[in-house]
């Protein structure tokens, strides 16, 4: 069986964004609903609504207002890849979005949080960070549901997202 080419969704950004939060690519749910962390179990939404002591939303409209009025955007490293299956380690293929040219576009972005390993390493070796020195960078724990190598509960995860929140 052939693995499916899947492409990532378009940026979510505005002219006020500081934070740029990189998935590696949406998952199966996500990719079907149209919407960044699709996936209910996934923790980036709860998260969020922590960080900004924020009820949750069930709109998709309301989600992407909400992330906007904290001047954060979201998007993926990864542009097009094959892959079976919504799992990161199942890409392959993988051809990086045009993220340099989202950062020149958008020079009020001060913080890019990679939203785990995959995102990170893709971006390393897709793109690279030499050409980021007036940003600030890190890798965070992946909110994704499925348990990576470094299973952190809800609590832990939180406290390693709460950096984003220093640059807004």
């Amino acid at each position: 069986m052939t693995n499916p080419l899947i492409t990532s969704l378009e940026p979510i950004v505005n002219h006020e964004a500081k934070v740029l939060i990189l998935g590696s690519i949406p998952g199966v749910e996500s990719l079907k609903k149209q919407q960044y962390y699709g996936n209910p179990r996934n923790h980036f939404w709860s998260i969020m609504y922590k960080l900004f002591e924020q009820e949750e939303l069930q709109d998709y409209r309301e989600k992407i207002t909400f992330i906007q009025n904290h001047h954060i955007a979201l998007w993926d490293v990864i542009y097009s890849c094959l892959r079976e299956g919504s799992l990161d380690s199942n890409i392959k293929g993988e051809q990086p979005n045009e993220i340099l040219g989202l950062l020149k576009r958008y020079p009020n972005i001060q913080f890019i949080g990679f939203n785990g390993g995959k995102a990170y390493d893709v971006f390393k070796k897709k793109i690279g960070f030499h050409q980021l020195d007036n940003l600030q960078y890190k890798k965070l724990p992946s909110t994704s549901p499925v348990p990576g190598r470094n299973v952190k509960s809800f609590e832990e995860k939180l406290q390693d997202w709460t950096i984003i929140k220093e640059y807004l």
